[in-house]
């Protein structure tokens, strides 16, 4: 086990039993990620796909927010900007040159920013709990949804909060929400912007359990080390499998299925699977 560290102000990180725990640590702010934070996630996102030894991956926060989107004060090392305000999207671009905004700035920024925090979740090569403890909005709604498994506390409340700002969603919300909740229910969350209850949220299907708030910590404990426990290799082929399943034809699904398949056969897990079935006894699976 390794002791949680503040590498970057307002991340804090762990790993444990096969674990990585991040977890956002700005209670004061709700949460509301900042250049630097935004970073460092997608570094550890990137080093748990790599170490072989992280085998889950938890992302969860400190306090009564979850993550509240933006936040507008933060700044990046070298100077301040503004990004999009309800995305978290890094204060870069034209102002740190001293030039004038000018075409393709703003969506250069969105691709570098909101959208690679994003894509850093979904392309993660182990799966990914979010246990959201209170208030996700904006780029924290769709942090939570990107996410492999939802678990929520009673008082956690997702808030596509653009259109109260006179903003378009960013970091892939109109690309995960449909996917989740299909057109209409994606809309009608768009469109006003209401804040959904996780009671609510788990009857549309974004999340997948709700729990009281004493219980969300243990849960997603539970939830991890389990998968910690299974076939880690089979579980990122999986992943990747249903990911891709609503952008592709059935063709190309099921020649991606096939070959991932044969990939999943090649490990010592899927050796190990064969043989205790065989043994009639409980797999102990590496993860490899």
């Amino acid at each position: 086990m390794s002791e949680a560290q503040p590498a970057t102000r307002g991340v804090l990180d762990r790993t444990e039993n096969g674990v990585s725990w991040i977890t956002l640590d700005r209670p004061e702010a709700m949460n509301a990620v900042t250049w630097d934070q935004r970073e460092r996630i997608i570094a550890l996102l990137a080093d748990a796909s790599a170490d072989p030894d992280v085998r889950a991956v938890v992302i969860t926060a400190t306090g009564k927010g979850f993550c509240a989107g933006a936040d507008l004060r933060g700044e990046r090392p070298g100077g301040a900007g503004s990004g999009n305000p309800a995305s978290g999207a890094p204060p870069e671009g034209a102002e740190e040159r001293g030039r004038a905004r000018e075409p393709g700035d703003v969506a250069r920024m969105i691709r570098l920013g909101a959208q690679r925090f994003i894509a850093a979740v979904l392309d993660c090569e182990k799966p990914v709990i979010a246990a959201v403890n209170g208030t996700a909005a904006g780029i924290g709604a769709h942090l939570a949804f990107a996410c492999d498994l939802v678990l929520a506390a009673e008082s956690a409340r997702f808030i596509e909060v653009f259109v109260r700002r006179g903003l378009v969603p960013d970091g892939g919300g109109a690309y995960l929400l449909p996917r989740l909740v299909g057109p209409q229910r994606a809309k009608e969350l768009m469109f006003f912007g209401d804040a959904l209850s996780a009671a609510d949220a788990e009857r549309m299907g974004l999340v997948n359990r709700v729990v009281a708030a004493d219980e969300l910590e243990k849960t997603a404990r539970a939830w991890a080390e389990r998968l910690a426990q299974g076939p880690t290799r089979a579980i990122a082929l999986t992943k990747q499998l249903v990911n891709a399943s609503l952008d592709t034809d059935r063709a190309c699904a099921f020649a991606a299925e096939a070959s991932a398949v044969e990939i999943a056969m090649t490990t010592l897990d899927a050796n190990e699977g064969v043989a205790s079935f065989v043994e009639r006894r409980a797999p102990e699976y590496r993860g490899r």
